[in-house]
C-alpha cells in the first residue's frame, strides 16, 4: 500500500516563503514521477510543478522563477520551495505520484497566504 504524507503548509504573509514537503511509503518503483497540484476554492484543480525520478522538472508558467521542485530519491520524497508568495497561490496544495501501475495522491495540505 502506496501513502503520500505532505508537510509544510500554513499561513504566510504575501513576499513570503514555505517549503512544502511530502514523503511517499511502500512499495514505489524507482521510475516515476512527482508532483504537486493545488486547488483553490471554487476552481479546479491544477498542476504546480513535477519532476522525474531522473531530474526533469515542469512548471506551471505562473510559478516560474518563484517555485522550485526537488526530490530525494533516496527517500521517496520530494520538496517544493515557495518563494515570494502571492495572494493568488492560496490553496489547497496535493503532492502527486506517477507511477507505471497507477496514481497516488496525498491528502492535501493548507497554504494560506495573507496579510
Amino acid at each position: 500500500q502506496v501513502q503520500l504524507v505532505e508537510s509544510g503548509g500554513g499561513l504566510v504573509q504575501p513576499g513570503g516563503s514555505l517549503r512544502l514537503s511530502c514523503a511517499a511509503s511502500g512499495s514505489i518503483s524507482s521510475i516515476n514521477v512527482m508532483g504537486w497540484y493545488r486547488q483553490a476554492p471554487g476552481k479546479q484543480r491544477e498542476l504546480v510543478a513535477t519532476i522525474t525520478s531522473g531530474g526533469g522538472t515542469n512548471y506551471v508558467d505562473s510559478v516560474l522563477g518563484r517555485f522550485t521542485i526537488s526530490r530525494d530519491n533516496a527517500k521517496n520524497t520530494v520538496y517544493l520551495q515557495m518563494n515570494s508568495l502571492k495572494p493568488e497561490d492560496t490553496a489547497v496544495y496535493y503532492c502527486k505520484l506517477i507511477t507505471s501501475v497507477r496514481t497516488y495522491w496525498g491528502q492535501g495540505t493548507q497554504v494560506t497566504v495573507s496579510s
